[in-house]
């Protein structure tokens, strides 16, 4: 039991869930109340231009973002702080009751998105949808972004390689337990086989992996020893790691082990070293039906080389790179007031800031392809018909749950799909060429009016 005494784990509690902003937010919210001015707003999460070396990102993160919007509610602790923190008891009683009325639509998980396409957009009380900014950036920011590395990764293996197992070994390195929780799953919707992480495995069902650490060989008297306890404790499924001491000598060990133990050792894992190199010499020592497992400094520019370099291997384990998307850590995604009713009508809004302009109003995103994929998209005003498939889908109505959530296996098949549409080009590892996003004319001249009339209003 946690007292005032014992330090508190730092998970969240459906009671945080409202707290998990940024203090903005709660004044906007505040003012909102009191100044009685709650019309209903459409805010966009989009991004506005892609990471480095990036041509699309794989959408990850809607299932959480929408269970935040469902469950979300101030606790007695969380109003108690928030009324050291001066705000009044009004305003403390309406978040209390606090519920979403309002209407989201979103980008299905495992989709390609592209810049200015929003993820999600939030139709609702002004001072409702104002509340989620930082959380709905957070998560689903954070899981695009790995989902995209991952499917980097499964489409170097699945155009280089024969289609070799991956899995996640990062969460060790991830910015936090539920950043750990969240790459695992992102990863797996990219197109990883699995995860090291036994908590990510059982909340979202995702098959679990694991083999040894140095910290076991160094143990043992000698690496023989090592090698033989492991083997009598998990027999076939036994993989052992030979390179603490020296990769061949650990080699040849774990050959004679699983000979004279009669035992079909599963395979051995390489950490360190010339990788691509080392796999060579490792796979022309092991008997036939032994595999090799290939971990330590894993992404697509590494799968890459390795493939090219003539590495042979059955399966690699990402880890830093993967969870925490390291050449490319942020998407950088806004949530960005795009309309607002007046007079009882939803009224275009934009930005004209430098190098922040938004497009107006509520959009569709209508996806055009042929037999042979994908070949372009159109940004349209939501009211506009330019044909394509839609991507935007209902998820909740005037606050009710109107969405099917797809498994997290149907997922990873939908991000597997959408890879084999996407134009090859748009999908190089390095310097990708663009996909090609129009803006529909409906859209190009709302922005054009709405961005005269602010000009005129703001005497610009």
């Amino acid at each position: 039991m946690t007292t005032a005494e014992t330090p508190r784990f730092g998970y969240l509690s459906p009671d945080d869930l409202g707290l998990f902003t940024d203090r903005y937010e709660l004044t906007m919210l505040r003012a909102y109340r009191e100044a009685d001015h709650t019309p209903i707003g459409t805010f966009s999460l989009f991004f506005r231009s892609l990471p480095t070396n990036r041509g699309y990102v794989i959408a990850a993160g809607l299932e959480q973002a929408i269970a935040y919007l469902q469950d979300i509610s101030f606790g007695e602790r969380q109003l108690a702080h928030l009324r050291e923190e001066g705000f009044p008891e009004a305003f403390l009683e309406y978040l209390s009751e606090f519920e979403f009325t309002g209407s989201v639509r979103a980008i299905p998980e495992g989709t390609a998105v592209f810049p200015n396409e929003p993820f999600i957009e939030v139709t609702a009380p002004i001072d409702q949808a104002q509340l989620f900014e930082t959380l709905l950036i957070n998560q689903v920011g954070f899981q695009s972004l790995i989902a995209t590395k991952a499917a980097r990764m499964r489409d170097v293996v699945r155009k280089h390689g024969d289609d070799q197992t991956l899995v996640d070994f990062g969460s060790r390195r991830a910015h936090g337990t539920d950043a750990g929780l969240k790459a695992a799953r992102a990863a797996y919707a990219g197109g990883v086989d699995g995860t090291s992480n036994d908590a990510a495995g059982e909340r979202f069902d995702i098959p679990v992996f694991g083999t040894m650490a140095h910290s076991w060989i160094q143990s043992f008297t000698s690496e023989r020893d090592a090698f033989e306890t492991f083997v009598d404790v998990y027999g076939e499924d036994s993989v052992l790691l030979v390179d603490t001491y020296d990769t061949i000598a650990g080699t040849e060990t774990a050959i004679e082990v699983a000979r004279e133990t009669d035992v079909d050792v599963r395979g051995v894992r390489l950490d360190s070293g010339d990788l691509a190199a080392l796999s060579q010499d490792v796979r022309e020592m092991l008997p036939d039906g032994m595999d090799v497992f290939v971990s330590s400094g894993v992404d697509e520019f590494f799968l890459g080389e390795f493939f090219a370099d003539g590495g042979v291997a059955d399966g690699f384990g990402p880890g830093t790179a993967l969870t925490t998307s390291k050449d490319a850590p942020t998407l950088n995604p806004v949530y960005k007031l795009v309309a607002v009713e007046r007079d009882g009508e939803m009224q275009p809004s934009m930005k004209l800031s430098e190098g922040k302009v938004t497009y107006p109003g509520a959009k569709s995103i209508r996806r055009f392809s042929d037999d042979d994929g994908f070949h372009r998209d159109i940004l349209a005003r939501a009211d506009e018909d330019v044909g394509g498939e839609e991507l935007l889908v209902d998820v909740i109505r005037d606050g009710e749950f109107v969405y099917e959530f797809p498994t997290l296996d149907e997922i990873r098949d939908r991000t597997f799909e959408t890879l084999e549409r996407l134009p090859t080009d748009v999908r190089a590892i390095e310097n990708p060429a663009e996909y090609p996003v129009d803006i529909s004319d409906g859209l190009t001249a709302t922005a054009e009016r709405v961005q005269s009339d602010l000009r005129q209003r703001m005497n610009l």
